[in-house]
């Protein structure tokens, strides 16, 4: 029977399945102790991310080490290059640039040779978080590139995979407070995000995605709600509660880690 009172899920049935689906392969691949011992949960404070550096490349360099150190992908051969920087779209002080094509926040590629690259807009340096979230998720492709099969749905479905994925690796509340800022961009070869009001999943997914990795972790959610912005924080609270209510939590905590290696 219909009830008008019932509480609407944080999110659609199917959503909701991929970032299970997405978890499973994660686990599988990529779990097995390096997650259950070693990964963290990493916080925006200075004892994760120290504010001391000479100038703007140098923050984007040592940021970036630090996000591939919490990654545990300290040893992965990557070079990290600055785009050109975007053009100013302020012509005039009563004149603005309307539609004009703005750089991605971060690009990800691999030669045939396995030579890495992971671009970054300069840009994001002044925005300590969204420049964590697009490490993040450029370091998740790597990482997810490597898998012996694709994410849940097909490499159609990476985007969103590699989303949950810089979850999976720790830096899930970096991701839901700058889930409002990213959009899509690719081009022949290279994946990226760019400045937008939407993303590869909304702050709702990212929330329920670092939920998931909570539970997993057994982590005290106090350790993330006090670093998430307001509607972050409503929509991990919920997560949470759904989460509770379910047996998502011990059937992921049954996945069997297949090494790749093995």
């Amino acid at each position: 029977m219909w009830n008008p009172f019932r509480k609407k899920p944080l999110l659609t049935k199917e959503d909701a399945h991929f970032q299970i689906e997405c978890y499973k392969w994660l686990l599988t691949y990529f779990g097995g102790d390096d997650f259950y011992k070693e990964s963290q949960l990493v916080l925006p404070t200075r004892d994760y991310f120290p504010s001391t550096v000479d100038s703007q490349e140098s923050a984007a360099h040592q940021t970036f080490n630090e996000v591939k150190k919490y990654a545990g992908m300290e040893k992965w051969p990557v070079k990290l290059e600055a785009q050109e920087e975007d053009p100013s779209l302020h012509v005039a002080p009563t004149v603005v640039i309307q539609n004009a094509e703005q750089s991605p926040l971060g690009t990800f590629s691999a030669k045939e040779n396995n030579e890495v690259t992971i671009t970054y807009n300069p840009k994001i340096v002044t925005d300590p978080t969204q420049m964590v979230a697009t490490f993040a998720h450029e370091l998740s492709h790597y990482l997810t590139g490597t898998a012996p099969e694709p994410p849940p749905g097909g490499w159609d479905n990476w985007e969103f995979a590699t989303d949950i994925g810089a979850t999976f690796l720790g830096f899930g509340i970096f991701l839901a407070n700058a889930a409002f800022n990213f959009c899509q961009y690719s081009s022949v070869g290279t994946v990226g995000w760019q400045t937008s009001g939407g993303g590869y999943l909304t702050e709702a997914e990212h929330s329920y995605s670092l939920a998931i990795f909570l539970r997993l972790k057994g982590i005290s959610p106090e350790m993330a709600l006090s670093h998430c912005d307001t509607n972050v924080k409503a929509y991990l609270k919920k997560a949470l509660r759904e989460l509770d209510s379910s047996n998502v939590i011990s059937d992921l905590k049954g996945v069997a880690y297949a090494p790749q290696n093995s």
